[in-house]
């Protein structure tokens, strides 16, 4: 395979959607009825929002870095949660396949409902924007790609009640107690398509990320493409992924690991700089090399 098609197969999923980097395939297609009512159902957890902090994760495969990411996440007096995040490739992979993404994404602080997204990829001779508009009762797309033919420009909405966008769904996973073996299923829509995603805690263990050691709550997680009868489809490309949470009163993704159909690409933390002094909370750190 071509280190190009590589970076741009590596780089395109990864840089527009970092918070959850989803993924994996489906050994048997279900209908609808079936895998609706096996969505999780509880309200958000008790565990602490995250604080205010600005990250900077490294993406790449076998130790070759191909791209970059800043991510900052905030709540304004509103009760707003809001992560704005920017991306590009770098080094070879940059002069094998340009790409720049930004993106950002609004919601309700409280309830962990989605309010809307704004995605902008940027490629060499290409520019997409993706606007999501969420409801309670689903989601409006809006999409322009230029240079395209107008009729390509056409806006979707996709009906599905309580859905959940990247952002909204780390926070709701993170809020929640993750216990080993836990397992919690949201339908996320993250630009075009829907996907019901299962996160399942499978234990705790030490990590070491370039921001430094950890102790870590281990996920795996496994994405479902929702067709257009509703049926759920296995993932012409993704496997399965592993996400690495910190464990303690930050909860932050340190590693993602994903297996896709050229092998296996991560996401790691290079640094984080948080904006806030940690309040005193019930829950207590089992390990942070972080500081206010």
């Amino acid at each position: 395979m071509k280190i190009g098609r590589l970076a741009k197969t590596l780089t395109r999923p990864w840089l527009g959607t970092l918070a959850l980097l989803s993924l994996t395939t489906l050994a048997s297609v279900s209908g609808a009825p079936a895998w609706q009512a096996s969505l999780s159902k509880d309200p958000p957890g008790d565990f602490p929002t995250p604080r205010s902090l600005r990250a900077s994760y490294v993406f790449g495969w076998s130790g070759f870095t191909a791209a970059t990411a800043e991510i900052q996440f905030a709540r304004d007096s509103a009760d707003q949660a809001q992560i704005k995040a920017a991306g590009r490739t770098v080094g070879l992979a940059r002069t094998l396949w340009r790409y720049d993404v930004t993106y950002s994404a609004l919601a309700n602080g409280s309830t962990l409902r989605p309010l809307e997204t704004h995605q902008a990829d940027i490629y060499r001779n290409k520019r997409i924007t993706t606007d999501l508009t969420f409801t309670e009762n689903g989601v409006h797309r809006s999409r322009v790609e230029a240079p395209a033919p107008p009729a390509k420009n056409k806006p979707k909405d996709f009906s599905f009640p309580n859905l959940f966008d990247l952002q909204t769904a780390a926070l709701y996973v993170r809020s929640q107690p993750l216990q080993k073996g836990s397992s919690y299923r949201l339908v996320i829509y993250p630009s075009t398509n829907a996907y019901v995603a299962t996160a399942t805690v499978t234990g705790r263990e030490k990590i070491s990320v370039r921001q430094g050691d950890f102790n870590a709550i281990k996920l795996d997680l496994q994405l479902k493409r929702v067709g257009k009868d509703m049926s759920l489809e296995p993932h012409r490309k993704f496997r399965r992924a592993t996400i690495w949470v910190s464990d303690d009163a930050d909860r932050l993704i340190l590693r993602v690991e994903a297996q896709i159909f050229v092998g296996t690409v991560f996401a790691e933390l290079q640094s984080v700089r948080v904006d806030e002094p940690r309040p005193s909370a019930s829950v207590a750190p089992t390990a942070s090399p972080i500081h206010p």
